[in-house]
């Protein structure tokens, strides 16, 4: 039996040298387990849901699930991004961090209550939504969780332990209830009913850690602070905004245009790649807040980013290259052994999306670079230039070539960013 050599033991000494790096390690692992949580839950209930509630119901809580994402958006108002990096950067003062933390959950309150009537106008004024309202307040539920969860605070303070705990703990609860609850097709409200206790139980338990471990007291703070975040997250927030025209409006406009039981095939084969896609968040999550220190620094940021961008992209493609080496009838079988479904439209969206999540995956990396580097006027540009695009190319594709039109135009959006996205870091890392 070989030896293992005394340079492998020096490199792991040095892997954990300083108490960043072991940081960043810790935080790694534990958005790690949270995205293979992330895919084991869905991919336990997903095959039940879909045989149990049929495409149509399961296209209709998935329809309602992309129109309710655009109020957790404006909810989050881009904190996850400009109050993660505040709270990093004076993470030290106590004080502050009180401040910025009230500052931001009286701001998400607000929002809250305007999602809601902007909600209800929407529901009650269009017949599509008004025949099965009680099925978006039931989802609305994931917003007012979400709202509470400070996930932004977790980032920022570096401690992603609590983000893991408390998200897996949710979906715990959410996959166990679904068993027990849900026997048949009518019964498919208790979804959306059992998703929002989860996300709602993490947020309340997310908030008491904050206060009782972190000794964080919520103030009352001034218009001035409130105006100041409401500045800084403006640009994010937009950026964000027009990033999720596509990422939530692919669902809802092909619902929109098309049936339930077609989204119900669509939204399947997204949600089985987009599980896969979903192991590349740690690494940009964990990232961030160490990006975000380094400040003007760039010769930094451009050895992170070269070193993490060669690495992640040999691994994205040989993820796919993989995927593609297999017959038409293996990836039949997963997809039909995943869903239960054999429809061709299925089939065709799964490999749609496994080519559209190869550059996801890069996307997904490079965007807290961009953030980092503090190009989030050019970062709006881009976002507002592509999510306007998608909306004026996408119901136009969709209503010549139905689901096949609205992959074309996620693989036009995906290949954008992608191509955006590289010419401003290396612009910007390189002045």
């Amino acid at each position: 039996m070989s030896e293992v050599k005394p340079e492998v033991f020096a490199t792991i000494k040095n892997l954990f040298a300083t108490k960043t790096r072991r940081r960043l390690f810790e935080n790694f692992l534990s958005l790690s387990f949270l995205q293979f949580a992330n895919y084991i839950f869905p991919l336990i209930t997903l095959p039940y849901l879909v045989r149990v509630l049929g495409p149509e119901k399961y296209g209709l809580i998935a329809f309602a699930q992309a129109f309710i994402g655009y109020f957790q958006i404006l909810t989050d108002y881009g904190f996850n991004l400009s109050a993660t990096r505040e709270i990093s950067i004076n993470r030290e003062n106590k004080e502050k961090v009180s401040e910025i933390f009230s500052s931001v959950m009286i701001i998400k309150f607000f929002l809250l209550l305007l999602s809601l009537g902007l909600m209800t106008i929407i529901v009650f004024s269009f017949k599509k939504f008004r025949q099965d309202w009680l099925i978006y307040y039931l989802t609305f539920g994931m917003v007012l969780g979400q709202t509470l969860f400070p996930i932004w605070f977790f980032q920022g303070m570096e401690r992603m332990k609590y983000i893991t705990f408390l998200n897996v703990l949710a979906k715990l609860i959410f996959t166990i209830a679904i068993f027990i609850f849900v026997k048949r097709s009518s019964d498919y409200l208790y979804v959306p009913l059992l998703n929002s206790l989860g996300f709602v139980v993490a947020g309340v338990l997310a908030l008491w850690i904050v206060f009782k471990d972190f000794g964080i007291k919520f103030k009352i703070v001034d218009a001035d602070n409130i105006y100041k975040h409401l500045k800084d997250g403006w640009k994010i927030f937009l950026s964000v905004v027009s990033g999720n025209i596509y990422g939530q409006g692919h669902t809802f406009i092909l619902g929109l245009l098309t049936s339930n039981k077609l989204v119900g095939y669509y939204a399947a084969a997204h949600r089985i790649v987009a599980a896969l896609v979903s192991f590349s968040q740690p690494v940009a999550q964990s990232i961030f807040p160490y990006l975000s220190r380094l400040g003007e620094d760039k010769s930094k940021i451009k050895l992170y980013f070269y070193r993490i961008f060669k690495y992640v992209f040999v691994l994205d493609l040989l993820l796919l290259l993989f995927l593609f080496s297999l017959s038409i009838q293996r990836i039949l079988n997963i997809y039909t052994l995943v869903t239960g479904y054999t429809a061709k439209e299925g089939i065709i969206s799964f490999l749609g999306w496994s080519i559209i999540g190869f550059f996801t995956i890069m996307n997904v990396i490079m965007d807290p670079f961009i953030v980092s580097l503090r190009e989030d006027k050019r970062r709006l540009k881009m976002y507002l230039l592509v999510g306007f695009s998608f909306l004026f190319f996408s119901p136009i594709l969709t209503y010549f070539w139905s689901y096949k039109g609205m992959l074309i135009s996620m693989f036009i959006v995906e290949i954008s960013i992608f191509t955006f996205s590289n010419i401003i870091i290396r612009s910007s890392i390189n002045k």
